[in-house]
């Protein structure tokens, strides 16, 4: 089967215990979680999963309905990447000796469009938001110089689409059953 990256977004209430039961429906089909964010959404009181994992396309359904029956979920979605905008934010340490001895590091800095976040005696932090690849970029070439410490953030993203699909969702809601879903 076609092995392929979808991103996975998942608009809940805020309930303990709820990414554990994510997670679970994961564990038990044996995938992999690519990266996670969890972060409050546009709506009051709706929070937001944004999942990537590798799968078919047959799975991924599977497991989109999966969480979808859960209580306190209120829609779940995925996506491929040309379906999305996203982005990552990578921060790098690396040695202040490195960007003072040569032009090479402020040359790299500026040809990933990275920012400087920190300059002092010791280190260094730059600053790169940009897709997994583009953030890898950056780390190859930054490891051959040295780094100190490296982290990407998980996945965040948006849909291409002009209209939000749990907005739509949550007003047909309202319009079926006469009342705000945070009132229910």
């Amino acid at each position: 089967m076609d092995q392929t990256l979808y991103t996975l977004n998942v608009y809940s209430e805020n309930f303990a215990g709820l990414l554990n039961q994510i997670t679970t429906i994961f564990t038990r089909r044996q995938l992999n979680i690519e990266s996670l964010n969890v972060s409050a959404s546009s709506i009051k009181g709706i929070h937001k999963y944004t999942i990537t994992t590798v799968t078919d396309e047959d799975t991924i359904q599977k497991v989109t309905k999966q969480i979808e029956k859960r209580i306190d979920v209120v829609q779940a979605n995925y996506f491929l990447d040309d379906e999305i905008y996203y982005r990552e934010i990578a921060l790098y340490k690396i040695p202040t000796k490195e960007l003072l001895d040569t032009n090479r590091i402020e040359s790299i800095i500026s040809r990933h469009n990275a920012r400087l976040i920190e300059v002092n005696p010791t280190f260094t932090v730059l600053q790169k938001s940009g897709t997994t690849e583009e953030t890898q970029e950056l780390y190859d070439e930054l490891k051959q110089i040295g780094i100190l410490q490296f982290v990407r953030s998980g996945r965040i993203a948006i849909t291409k689409s002009c209209i939000e699909t749990l907005n739509e969702y949550l007003a047909e809601r309202e319009a079926k059953y006469g009342r705000p879903a945070e009132n229910e």
